[in-house]
């Protein structure tokens, strides 16, 4: 795959992981529960209204929605300081969905569709991000 391939597929799954990490933000700011069809019960409502849902009073979602914007600029640049800002940002977010997801299985004992959809983004954004970081220009 080219460095533009990539850097194509690195910002279309960034402004998808934009929309899902905006809509979990505005539904955190506007205190209405998430649309959910999958995950149980309430799943999502019960995710977003955690403990877990927020770090240093900050909701985790406006954290990943940092983190995609991240991943956005990243990809239109060309640098090698921006190949591997993507990276690095990709992959501590790997680190940081795993976590969370952990922490929705066993702690809260709920999942969201939503949470689930980022998470698994940010594990092929981490793959991308590595492999244009890696490969040889």
């Amino acid at each position: 795959m080219s460095e533009r391939a990539l850097r194509i597929a690195i910002g279309v799954l960034s402004v998808v992981g934009i929309g899902v990490a905006g809509y979990l933000t505005y539904v955190h700011y506007a205190d209405i529960e998430p649309i959910c069809t999958a995950g149980g019960e309430g799943g999502c409502a019960k995710v977003q209204a955690s403990d877990q849902s927020e770090l240093l009073g900050l909701p985790v979602a406006l954290l990943g929605l940092g983190a995609y914007i991240t991943l956005l600029i990243c990809a239109v640049l060309t640098t090698e300081w921006a190949r591997m800002l993507g990276a690095l940002t990709a992959l501590i977010g790997v680190g940081f969905s795993a976590y969370l997801t952990y922490e929705s299985v066993f702690q809260i004992e709920a999942t969201c569709q939503w949470c689930l959809t980022s998470s698994s983004l940010m594990v092929v954004l981490a793959c991308a991000c590595t492999w244009r970081l890696l490969r040889v220009p």
